[in-house]
């Protein structure tokens, strides 16, 4: 069965499924945030197969998500950094690690921890109202895009 592209999609959530959403792009971006930059180092730490690595990677880099760079030790080495399309999905792996700490760990079950610079916990992630006010599912409405022929 083929899978359904969602790259033309009217939805942005649907749109960025369909770019990013596979569960090994996703832990390649993560790896990206805690500073892993090269091939062999992603393919240890996800323990996933090289040419499935490398889909990803060559995809990744399509999207501008990630971007070659000379090795920072300056070998001949190419490695892979995250762009500002790749640094914005920041809050994304922010809100999928806080979302699992919360609903898929037992009490007290360890697990790692986002920390920030001084080594305390980030805060839960908020979703701001305009003026401030944190805002729930409840608070928000899609406005759909109309598909009617004029």
């Amino acid at each position: 069965m083929k899978r359904t592209g969602f790259s033309g999609a009217d939805c942005p959530v649907a749109r960025a499924l369909d770019a990013i959403g596979d569960w090994w792009s996703l832990l390649i971006v993560r790896d990206a945030f805690d500073g892993l930059r090269r091939f062999g180092d992603f393919q240890k730490n996800l323990g996933i197969a090289k040419g499935m690595l490398s889909a990803r990677l060559r995809k990744l880099v399509e999207l501008d998500v990630l971007e070659m760079v000379p090795a920072s030790d300056g070998s001949a080495y190419q490695e892979y950094a995250l762009t500002r399309r790749g640094r914005d999905l920041f809050p994304v792996i922010v809100g999928l690690r806080q979302w699992g700490e919360a609903h898929l760990y037992g009490r007290g079950e360890a697990h790692s921890e986002l920390v920030d610079q001084a080594g305390q916990r980030v805060g839960q992630l908020v979703l701001p109202s305009r003026t401030g006010r944190p805002l729930t599912w409840s608070d928000t409405k899609v406005r759909k895009v109309s598909t009617r022929k004029r």
